[in-house]
């Protein structure tokens, strides 16, 4: 993360507490990390936005609970 700029780092943190916030303890470090490693990847590709990164958060975290329900 050391080539993303401070505001981009706030954007993903907010984005990944904010899609696991539902979650019972904020989700597992697992899940948490599954989510993070999509929003890294958004954010390399040029996707620094807080509304960007939290549908991107979001997305990867319906994707996770599909994959989790058919495991």
């Amino acid at each position: 993360m050391a080539n993303l700029d401070e505001r981009t780092r706030a954007n993903l943190d907010v984005a990944l507490e904010e899609a696991c916030r539902e979650l019972p303890h904020g989700g597992d470090h697992t899940l948490r990390k599954k989510i993070a490693q999509k929003l890294l990847q958004s954010a390399r590709k040029g996707d620094t936005t807080l509304n960007g990164l939290s549908v991107v958060a979001r997305t990867a975290l319906l994707e996770a609970r599909k994959q989790t329900k058919s495991a």
